[in-house]
């Protein structure tokens, strides 16, 4: 049986054609069925999960709830009242939240489910799923990783388990994982959603967001997330917008894998018999990688910092936190590097409405124990495989993944990435969505991974 999508759940349980509590029950036996080789879960919520449910179908306003009785699962590095707050770190407490993130409480009004708790590596730092906790797997092939930190989320909607789920993005953490696992996510700009991650955010880099495997139930989602009921309203272009294709790398030290570069290709040709101006041309990434990567690295000291155990820390985490100290005592923190690469952006989008890009330059790892080797090898494994997504997380600009195919030879999908300057009332976010839609009309994609 095909899996209904969030929207389509929504409305049977307002209708009365099923009810929160089947639809809670339904989601936990998937996970008891599914999730054993695959490792999303941090917690499954079985108990607290149907009494929620059931208290939903007893709400009297029921019929004007947006997400009502809809399961999702929520990333492990935000609370959820009742449950701990493990970051994917033995150095966190194991003691019970005594409070919902703002963003979890919309959700919650909302009418959605929160049925469980999903896996991250520790302090949600590396781009691989695996911690102490366990190691997640890719629905699309259980020999690779499905990415980070929003692995356990998208490998949860990509088997199926869950129809969407929340993550939240610092250097690309729920674009990659839904490129990986062939799933739509947008990372929002700054401000369209509350923060509240870690301590600061990552000085301001991290955002909360959706993974889902329709841009409807993404928008959907988002709406909720973001106070703004007009997002749920996805509607494609009503004109033809300037589209920039950027085929070339962003650093040196990276090789796109042709596979993607064929899946950007396949993508900019839809667009262009869609009606867009489509131009193929180079991207003014930033030369200087210290701004972006001294805030990698400081954000990490500072969520470092705030543990009651940081002894037990993972070495790989200990070694990027001790770059946090350097960057600061360097003075490598300014806005000042910040600001010109925004000035070259702007210019740039001065003659484009939408950048196109790969979000990945080669498939994930392999879904090995990364938390026991060296910070080098993480550092290097990361930066050469997803290097796209993190100029958009300096600028806090929004930016989506979206399926573009598959592998020819790994099995995995492939994926673009999407960018837009930011624009008041989330009209950036809504471009993006409008024309997400329109690719995954023009150029489908399977909502789940083969054999879920």
């Amino acid at each position: 049986m095909t899996l209904p999508t969030a929207v389509e759940l929504a409305q049977a349980v307002r209708s009365g054609t099923t009810t929160a509590v089947d639809a809670t029950r339904e989601a936990i036996a998937r996970i008891a069925a599914t999730d054993g080789p695959i490792g999303a879960f941090q917690i499954v919520r079985e108990s607290a999960a149907l009494a929620e449910a059931a208290a939903v179908d007893a709400r009297s306003d029921l019929t004007s709830l947006p997400l009502a009785g809809v399961p999702i699962a929520i990333k492990d590095n935000i609370p959820v009242t009742g449950e701990p707050l493990r970051d994917g770190s033995a150095a966190t407490s194991a003691e019970p939240q005594g409070r919902d993130h703002e963003v979890v409480a919309r959700l919650r009004a909302a009418g959605a489910i929160v049925v469980g708790i999903t896996r991250v590596p520790e302090l949600c730092v590396f781009g691989t799923t695996d911690s102490v906790y366990g190691t997640t797997r890719n629905p699309w092939n259980l020999e690779r990783s499905p990415g980070g930190s929003s692995g356990g989320s998208a490998a949860a909607v990509a088997s199926g388990q869950v129809v969407m789920a929340h993550g939240n993005d610092g250097m690309g953490s729920i674009r990659i994982p839904a490129a990986n696992c062939g799933l739509f996510g947008i990372k929002p700009g700054s401000g369209v959603v509350p923060q509240d991650i870690g301590v600061d955010a990552w000085f301001g880099m991290s955002e909360n967001g959706p993974l889902a495997t329709t841009v409807a139930d993404a928008a959907l989602m988002l709406s909720v997330m973001a106070g703004r009921p007009a997002l749920a309203t996805v509607a494609e272009p009503s004109r033809p917008l300037r589209i920039a294709v950027g085929v070339g790398e962003p650093s040196p030290l990276v090789k796109t894998d042709p596979e993607f570069t064929r899946g950007l290709r396949e993508i900019a040709e839809a667009l262009r018999a869609a009606g867009h101006e489509v131009t193929e041309t180079s991207v003014p990434y930033p030369a200087n990688p210290l701004p972006l990567l001294a805030r990698w690295f400081g954000g990490t000291e500072t969520d470092a910092a705030a543990l009651p155990n940081r002894a037990v820390m993972e070495k790989r985490t200990r070694t990027h936190a001790k770059w946090g100290r350097i960057s600061r005592r360097l003075g490598l923190l300014k806005d000042g590097p910040v600001d010109a690469v925004r000035t070259d952006m702007e210019r740039f989008f001065e003659n484009f409405d939408v950048l196109v890009s790969p979000t990945l330059a080669t498939p994930a790892p392999l879904a090995i124990e990364w938390h026991r080797k060296s910070w080098f090898a993480n550092m290097s494994s990361n930066i050469r495989y997803a290097p796209y997504p993190s100029t958009w997380n300096l600028l806090g600009w929004p930016s989506a993944s979206i399926p573009a195919g598959t592998h020819a030879t790994v099995g995995v999908p492939l994926a673009v990435q999407m960018t837009t300057k930011p624009a008041p009332d989330a009209a950036g976010e809504a471009l993006l969505l409008g024309l997400a839609a329109q690719l995954e009309r023009l150029h489908p994609w399977p909502r789940t991974a083969p054999e879920h």
